[in-house]
């Protein structure tokens, strides 16, 4: 295959890759105990492909990557920390895990689900904040339940 149709095919592949590994990022987070929301606007004005709410009270963001290019060019990632509990990477099946920093957790996504390959480290929230993004997240997950 040409090289431009192989960049041709990796660009228009990028959507269809980051739906199928957010959809398995949520569907882990549901099967680990997590309420999930897609697409979570921070205060700093950041959003958060995944965030997630666990039944303690305990905030998990994950950030989806299609692909090497996707992570390479975008490094916002670290601003997500102060706003989460523990924080990891979903990416597909073919993504070169050896690219994702050690101090992340690490999560193996497609369609259908994922598997956690590497525990995030947790860094616990301040009580205010922590009560701040909670309240926040309920929010929003009740204004999206009504707005459909």
């Amino acid at each position: 295959m040409p090289a431009a149709a192989v960049h041709l095919e990796l660009v228009f592949s990028r959507p269809e890759t980051t739906l199928s590994v957010t959809r398995g990022a949520a569907r882990l987070m549901v099967d680990l105990g997590y309420a999930p929301l897609l697409e979570v606007g921070l205060p700093n004005g950041r959003r958060a492909d995944v965030m997630a709410l666990g039944s303690r009270g305990e905030i998990v963001i994950c950030e989806v990557k299609s692909g090497v290019e996707d992570f390479r060019c975008d490094q916002k990632w670290r601003e997500y920390g102060p706003y989460c509990d523990a924080f990891y990477f979903a990416v597909g099946p073919d993504f070169p895990q050896a690219l994702i920093d050690d101090a992340c957790g690490l999560i193996v996504a497609d369609a259908f689900g994922g598997a956690v390959v590497r525990e995030s480290s947790v860094r616990p929230l301040a009580p205010a904040r922590r009560k701040a993004l909670t309240l926040a997240f309920a929010r929003l997950g009740a204004m999206r339940e009504v707005r459909g």
